[in-house]
C-alpha cells in the first residue's frame, strides 16, 4: 500500500474493507461492519528555546465487527496485507462462537445509513518541515518568557499536526470514508516570585492551520495566565456563586452528555435517570447539535456505526429533548438511534437573554469564585455529586480581587445545571461542545 495519508488512499482503505466484509459473509457470518484507517503526524515541542522532542506518528489499523445471529466478536490488527485481513476476520468470527447471544447486539437498521456526504471542510493538510516547526514553537515560547521578569521557566511550546484517513463499511452495503485533519499550537509557562510558583498555559486547537491563533499570542496569552496567579491565596470555607472559564464550563456540560447517554440510562447509572421531557436546565438555556458545521471538530456526515447524523435540538428551553444513542443502547431502551455512537457532534450551547460579556458577567456576579482550572476526578455519574479541587480569582464588587488555589468547590450536578443563571458570549470553539462562560449560584468552596 502506499505510504501517502490523503484522500487518493481512500480505494484502498475501501478495498480492505470489503474484503474483511466478504470474509466475515464467506465465514458464515450474518452481519458484519469494518473500520479502516491510516494516519500521520508530526509534533515538535521547544523547552526554554531548545528542542525537547521531535516525534513522527505513523499508524495503520483495521477494527472488524462481526454477528452470528445476535451473538458478537470483534478483532484488530495494524497489518492491512490480505492475509492478515482474513486471519482478523477469522478471529472475531472465532469469539463470536463463544460469546452469549444479546437480542441488541447487531448492525444499526439499514435505513438510517447515511447516503449524502457533502464536503465538510475538513481536510486541510500542513506541508510543514520539523525546522519549521520548531521555529513556530519557538517563537510562541519566546514570547511568552518575555512578558514579565517573573516567568523563569517552562513547560514548553509544543506544535502538532495530524492527518488521518478513515474508512467504514458494513454489510448493509455502506460503505464510506474521508479524510481530516487537525492541528494544535500550545505553551505553558511557569512564574515565580519568591517561594510563590505558578504554572498556566495556553492552546489552539483547529482543522486548518491559518485558523490557528498566532504563536505568539499563544506565548503571550499563557505567560499573562502564569503571572495573574503569583500571590494565590487560600479561602475560608463559604458558600457563594462560581463563575466557571469556556474550558470549565465544558466539563460541566460533558458531566449532562454523560448522564444522558444510553448506556449511563440502560444500566440505570445516572443522575438525570429517565429525564427525557424534565427541565434539566434554566428555562432561557438550549443547546443544539449542529453535525456538519465545516470546519468543525466533531463533524461528520455519520457516526460511528454509518448512521447518518442530523440537526437536533437536545435541550429547549431548559427541556431535555431526549439521550444521546447508537443502536445498541437505543434498542436496550425501546427507542431508535439517534446517530451518536461515538459521540456527540458539535454541541452549540445558548443562553437568549441572559448572555454577557465577561465584564458583565463579573458585574452579574458580583462576588464569588472564577474559577479558571479544575483538579481531580471527583464526579459520580449516578448520583450526580461533584468536588473537586479548583483555582482561579476572587471576585469582589464585579471585579477581579485576587488569585486563589488549593480550595474544592463541591455541589451535586443536577443543582449545579438548574442554579446556571448567566453564561457568557465568550464561547469558546476549541472541542466537541461550544460553550461560553457559566455562573452557577450557590456552591460550596471548601478552603482553609
Amino acid at each position: 500500500m502506499s505510504d501517502e495519508v490523503d484522500a487518493t488512499r481512500i480505494p484502498e482503505l475501501q478495498q480492505v474493507v470489503a474484503s474483511a466484509l466478504a470474509a466475515a459473509r464467506a465465514a458464515g457470518a450474518s452481519a458484519a461492519d469494518a473500520d479502516a484507517s491510516v494516519q500521520k503526524g508530526l509534533t515538535v515541542t521547544v523547552r526554554m528555546g531548545e528542542v525537547e522532542t521531535i516525534e513522527y506518528h505513523r499508524d495503520r489499523g483495521l477494527a472488524v465487527t462481526v454477528y452470528f445471529g445476535h451473538r458478537k466478536g470483534s478483532a484488530s490488527t495494524a497489518d492491512l496485507r490480505p492475509a492478515a485481513v482474513t486471519q482478523t476476520v477469522n478471529k472475531a468470527c472465532a469469539i463470536a462462537r463463544h460469546t452469549a447471544s444479546d437480542e441488541c447486539a447487531g448492525l444499526a437498521d439499514a435505513a438510517g445509513m447515511a447516503r449524502e456526504f457533502p464536503d465538510l471542510d475538513l481536510d486541510f493538510p500542513w506541508a510543514l518541515e520539523p525546522e519549521q516547526a520548531v521555529e513556530i514553537a519557538r517563537e510562541c515560547e519566546a514570547a511568552g518568557l518575555a512578558v514579565d521578569a517573573r516567568l523563569t521557566n517552562s513547560e514548553g511550546a509544543s506544535l502538532s499536526t495530524h492527518r488521518g484517513v478513515r474508512v467504514f463499511g458494513n454489510t448493509h452495503g455502506f460503505l464510506a470514508g474521508l479524510p481530516s485533519t487537525s492541528h494544535s499550537l500550545s505553551c505553558a509557562l511557569l512564574a515565580q516570585s519568591g517561594a510563590d510558583m505558578q504554572r498556566d498555559h495556553w492552546y489552539s486547537l483547529a482543522r486548518d492551520a491559518t485558523d490557528l491563533m498566532a504563536g505568539p499570542a499563544i506565548g503571550r496569552r499563557a505567560g499573562e495566565r502564569a503571572i495573574a496567579r503569583l500571590g494565590a491565596r487560600r479561602l475560608g470555607t463559604r458558600r457563594a456563586p462560581v463563575l466557571f472559564s469556556p474550558e470549565m464550563a465544558r466539563g460541566l456540560h460533558s458531566h449532562f452528555i454523560g448522564a444522558i447517554r444510553g448506556a449511563s440510562q440502560y444500566r440505570r447509572a445516572s443522575f438525570l435517570l429517565d429525564a427525557a421531557g424534565q427541565q434539566v436546565y434554566p428555562q432561557f438555556l438550549q443547546m443544539q447539535e449542529r453535525p456538519r458545521l465545516p470546519r468543525g471538530l466533531a463533524s461528520g456526515n455519520f457516526d460511528a456505526e454509518g448512521v447518518a447524523t442530523r440537526d437536533r435540538e437536545l435541550v429547549r428551553d431548559g427541556v431535555l429533548d431526549g439521550y444521546v444513542l447508537g443502536s445498541y443502547s437505543a434498542r436496550k431502551l425501546g427507542l431508535k438511534t439517534t446517530g451518536n455512537a461515538g459521540g456527540v457532534h458539535n454541541l452549540l450551547v445558548s443562553a437568549p437573554g441572559a448572555s454577557y460579556d465577561f465584564e458583565g458577567l463579573l458585574a452579574r456576579m458580583g462576588e464569588g469564585l472564577y474559577v479558571t482550572e479544575l483538579l481531580g476526578q471527583g464526579v459520580n455519574g449516578v448520583t450526580g455529586d461533584y468536588s473537586r479541587g479548583a483555582s482561579g480569582f476572587w471576585i469582589e464588587h464585579g471585579a477581579i480581587a485576587y488569585p486563589v488555589h488549593e480550595i474544592t468547590i463541591a455541589g451535586n450536578v443536577r443543582d449545579m445545571l438548574r442554579g446556571i443563571v448567566a453564561a457568557g458570549t465568550d464561547v469558546d470553539t476549541r472541542g466537541a461542545i461550544r460553550c461560553g462562560s457559566l455562573v452557577v449560584e450557590g456552591m460550596t468552596i471548601a478552603g482553609e
